[in-house]
């Protein structure tokens, strides 16, 4: 996992909350979050099994040092050498790291909880009830194979009912209701207006692609060239498996593929998203029919349950018109060709166990190099945290999360939000006309720590004990109403955008808050037992990540109401892209794997927020253990227990695959270069290891943006 902010791009497609199709054995992004310490125990099964309590792990591991490396040389194989060695990449996973280690546990954890609801025979609570049954239709895998192809015949007829184009829209509608985390041709939902962040509009955002980015298709290299003819064979199995013979399968694979490529032509890069304004073209309904006249939006609104909805936002008018060109163009049989690959492809993890194999064949194994299918109970769990998250979230806070936990969050969250606003204040590179609305937005910042104070209503989602498939499409479907229903009301600015259960936090830009769920408030992430020094470098140096992403080259784009504003001068603008420009340039010469580099305008954000983050949080433990007698602990003194404590959040591996889809998709830097990128840019480290010039940490010139 990883410390990230809520990208504009993220936004763009709706905060879903929604993993993708299959996404459940990929090792997912490490958002941010900070962890104190919950209730502690022992493992009270077999590491194979679901646990009743958490496990333990201190906030700094000397075990997981390796003293033999020198420090100065490479600062993340010395604090996580002997990490690496405990803790092999597991088969079932692209990624393996310390935040996702405490996700397994956690899972492990949550699947106890499952476990103990779907099989409960007394009274229970609504929202033990509904995870209970969910867990219960989903863990049943002989049900599930029984009814093989038969959840997607409905699908797959009305598909095959359409008598012309014009009919598309309504059937897409229908599409993007049922099907779980189908993004068929576009998205649609809702999200806050960029120009009035107090009001939810309408979203209509480029799709339509089953290879994970749009380089992939239009970026031509061997393995580029090796992953296409892959995914075509994957088609052509998915269509196989629908009852196609071979020949029509293979023609119907190169259909979809050539439409893909064709949307993928029209796509923004996930660099033209990072910047907001990219992303924002409010158009009212009949500029919207204008842009796509063969497309029938009034039919397809209605079947969407907004027919009285005149606002959108279609961040990318060039796909849409791609989209208009494809539809006036193609014929039916095409259409209905690649329709059906995406009713299989969105629902394939759910089916029985030929599709979800071949799904795991090329989505796993193939594009991320992992070897091994995660155990169901593994996917049934991700999937009721996915879509029953605040409800089994309820239960996983009332048995981990104490009130002294949130207290100690918040106030290190203070302590860190202290030192920003001393660093605004003594910023001699910026305008004091900056500067005023720099502590504005920083002090209209909220803190949302462990928890939505208002919990999620799942009253109306009905949930079956034996139809697993039928709890996914009303899952979804309940998710895309709720969604939907906020066009045109006002932010609930009280909402969280994951679960309490999720080991990640985030910052969100036109929220202006940073949000820490319960879940990884805990150790090894936080140990409220521990000296302060490693609880800095890790919670505090995460703390300090989310509010620096307020003022990374997106967020600063947005004010402190979340509107998006230019509220720089021009001067101060200029000298914050010098400062950033420093900051690429230094990630742009790290390598990914082979002779993949760093795509450093990707990963700016998250590389300007991992370096702000470290230099906050050692400033707030200075600031906070001012007066204090600091004693050297384990041969380490003070000052390097807080960095080897910031290092060791990231001890972790990746299997070279995955570091190649990686280098495409991901805004964060490799874990190694999130720490020894950093390192090497801070004199206060250097000082603390004695580092000298011409030494690999010792950057020149050192960057610094915040």
């Amino acid at each position: 996992m990883s410390r990230a902010g809520l990208s504009i791009a993220r936004q763009s497609a709706f905060r879903r909350g929604r993993a993708a199709a299959g996404a459940c054995y990929i090792s997912g992004v490490r958002l941010f979050v900070i962890l104190l310490a919950p209730a502690i125990g022992v493992i009270a099964q077999t590491s194979d099994g679901p646990l009743r309590s958490l496990p333990y792990t201190p906030v700094l591991d000397v075990t997981s040092m390796d003293r033999s490396i020198d420090p100065c040389t490479d600062f993340f194989q010395y604090s996580c050498g002997n990490w690496l060695r405990k803790n092999p990449i597991p088969p079932d996973q692209a990624r393996w790291d310390v935040y996702s280690k405490l996700q397994d546990e956690n899972l492990r954890f949550l699947w106890g909880i499952l476990q103990q609801e779907a099989t409960a025979s007394g009274a229970r609570r609504v929202e033990e009830r509904k995870i209970g049954d969910y867990f219960h239709a989903c863990i049943d895998e002989a049900a599930v194979d029984r009814a093989g192809a038969g959840p997607l015949k409905p699908t797959l007829a009305a598909i095959a009912a359409l008598k012309s184009t014009s009919g598309l829209a309504a059937l897409l509608a229908r599409l993007h209701l049922s099907s779980p985390d189908s993004n068929a041709l576009f998205n649609f939902s809702s999200a806050q207006d960029f120009a009035d962040a107090t009001r939810v509009i309408a979203f209509a955002a480029a799709g339509g692609l089953g290879l994970p980015d749009r380089d992939y298709y239009v970026v031509d290299t061997p393995k580029n060239r090796q992953i296409r003819g892959a995914y075509k064979a994957h088609v052509a199995k998915m269509f196989e498996l629908l009852g196609d013979p071979a020949a029509t399968a293979s023609a119907g694979a190169a259909t979809v593929f050539d439409m893909e490529t064709a949307l993928a032509r029209a796509s923004l890069t996930r660099v033209q998203k990072r910047d907001p304004y990219n992303l924002f073209h409010k158009l009212t309904r009949a500029q919207l029919k204008e842009l796509t006249p063969s497309f029938h939006w009034d039919d397809y609104l209605a079947g969407m349950g907004v027919a009285t909805v005149n606002s959108f936002n279609v961040t990318e008018p060039a796909f849409y018109k791609e989209m208009q060109s494809l539809i006036a163009t193609r014929p039916l049989a095409d259409w209905k060709t690649y329709l059906r690959w995406h009713a299989a492809h969105s629902r394939a993890p759910y089916l029985s166990s030929p599709f979800v194999q071949a799904n795991f064949d090329f989505y796993g194994r193939q594009l991320r190099g992992v070897p091994q299918l995660q155990p169901r109970w593994k996917r049934c769990v991700h999937y009721v945290d996915r879509d029953l998250g605040e409800a089994l979230g309820k239960v996983f806070v009332a048995r981990t999360f104490g009130p002294e936990v949130k207290a100690a969050a918040l106030e290190m969250t203070k302590q860190v939000e202290s030192a920003m606003q001393n660093d605004l204040r003594s910023l001699t590179w910026m305008s004091d006309a900056t500067r005023e609305q720099a502590l504005i937005k920083l002090h209209g910042i909220t803190n949302k720590i462990g928890y939505p104070d208002r919990w999620r209503d799942y009253s109306t989602l009905a949930i079956s004990p034996s139809d697993f498939m039928g709890d996914v499409e009303r899952s979804n479907e309940f998710e895309t109403r709720r969604l939907l229903a906020k066009i045109g009301k006002p932010v609930d600015r009280g909402e969280w955008q994951m679960t309490p259960s999720t080991v990640n936090a985030y910052y969100d830009p036109q929220m202006n808050d940073i949000n820490f769920p319960a879940a990884v408030l805990e150790p090894p992430l936080f140990d409220s037992r521990s000296d302060a020094a490693p609880n800095y470098g890790d919670t505090g140096s995460t703390i300090g990540h989310e509010l620096t992403h307020g003022f990374d080259d997106e967020g600063r784009q947005f004010d402190a109401k979340g509107n998006l504003r230019d509220w720089w001068t021009r001067a101060d603008a200029e000298r914050f892209a010098a400062r950033t420009d420093c900051v690429m340039k230094q990630y742009a010469g790290y390598t990914v794997v082979d002779d993949i580099k760093i795509n450093s305008r990707l990963t700016l954000g998250e590389d300007v927020a991992d370096l702000g983050g470290t230099l906050l949080a050692y400033a707030a433990w200075k600031s906070a253990t001012r007066g204090q007698t600091l004693e050297p602990k384990d041969g380490l003194t003070p000052d390097q227990r807080f960095f080897v404590g910031m290092a060791q959040w990231a001890c972790g591996a990746q299997r070279p695959e995955a570091k190649r889809v990686s280098a495409i998709t991901d805004p964060h830097s490799p874990n190694q270069y999130r720490i020894n990128g950093v390192v090497a840019n801070l004199p206060e480290f250097q000082s603390s290891f004695g580092c000298k010039a011409g030494q690999p940490m010792v950057h020149r010139p050192a960057c610094r943006v915040w």
